[in-house]
């Protein structure tokens, strides 16, 4: 484990630091409570601080509240030194925020056992933080293409929506929709076509920046939100996604399929506020067009004014 040790004391803190090394254990030791601060504010956050009580600066207590009020930080587990005895003095160091303490003189086997301790408590603490992160993933992923589901991506434009609007940047939108897929459903099957799926999604993030993103909308459906993007570069994208898609077959059951997305793309470079539903209602009319005329294809929706005026409809080569 990476321990902090903080003690006034050159002979405590010496033979501590140097059984805990001996144990196989990342030891950083301090002289006093403030020291110990800078250390941790510097981001070398330790599984276990071993705190004197009586320090120059912080005392142990002091440096107990201040670690306990950090939230940007795993949780460290504290164990208080200390040569008082009374009760009241150890429910005083387990209130500011101590696990665990010791009293002087200590026996090192102690140390040890309450380390082990502490380190099941650590472990714990580490499942529950990866736990959550996975339930966060999946809360937020598709599980199919791993990207995006719904309701992250729709979170995520609006999120977007309120940075461009605060930072007077434009924001553009992708609704991508696959041509004929149900024909691919039909005629390979569901799997054949979740495999196509997970390809196309494959492709389409690797044409993207990396601070884009993108998200399953509906079945063969995907929407893509990029920050700080014009009208030209969006549609640029846009044709570069075609590319990828229709220029190499997808292989599904020995057999090479041609697959083709139809996109329709919106920008919106107007400082005044527009309701998230009004930019996915442009970049959907402008892919109904390209349904409607041949599949394959980009067209480009330009908002004006508020958002209650229009989007007014570009085709790409109008943009190049």
């Amino acid at each position: 484990m990476r321990i902090l040790v903080v003690d006034d004391d050159p002979l405590t803190l010496h033979m501590v630091v140097y059984r805990l090394r001996q144990w196989g254990h990342d030891v950083i030791s301090c002289t006093d409570g403030d020291s110990a601060w800078k250390v941790l504010a510097r981001g070398s956050v330790p599984n276990v601080a071993i705190v004197d009580w009586i320090m120059p600066g912080l005392n142990g207590p002091e440096l107990c509240q201040k670690i306990r009020g950090r939230t940007d930080c795993p949780y460290v587990y504290i164990v208080m030194l200390t040569g008082r005895n009374n009760p009241e003095d150890l429910i005083a160091g387990l209130d500011a925020g101590a696990d665990d303490y010791l009293t002087k003189p200590f026996h090192l086997g102690e140390l040890d056992a309450r380390l082990r301790a502490g380190k099941r408590i650590v472990d714990l603490q580490n499942e529950l933080i990866s736990a959550r992160e996975t339930l966060r993933i999946q809360a937020m992923q598709d599980p199919l293409t791993q990207i995006l589901n719904h309701g992250a991506i729709v979170d995520t434009l609006l999120q977007e929506i309120n940075r461009a609007h605060r930072e007077q940047q434009p924001l553009s939108l992708i609704l991508a929709d696959l041509d004929g897929f149900k024909n691919v459903n039909d005629s390979y099957g569901h799997v054949a076509g979740d495999q196509v799926l997970v390809e196309v999604a494959r492709r389409m993030r690797f044409c993207l920046r990396s601070y884009d993103a993108i998200g399953r909308y509906g079945g063969e459906e995907f929407l893509m939100v990029l920050p700080n993007s014009d009208a030209a570069q969006a549609v640029r994208l846009a044709e570069r996604i075609r590319v990828a898609i229709s220029q190499k077959p997808f292989r599904v059951h020995n057999t090479d399929l041609t697959v083709t997305v139809s996109q329709g793309v919106t920008t919106w470079t107007n400082p005044c506020p527009i309701p998230i539903e009004q930019l996915i209602q442009s970049a959907d009319g402008v892919l109904y067009l390209v349904k409607n005329s041949g599949r394959n294809g980009v067209e480009f929706a330009q908002f004006h004014g508020h958002a209650d005026e229009t989007f007014s409809r570009l085709t790409s080569s109008q943009l190049q």
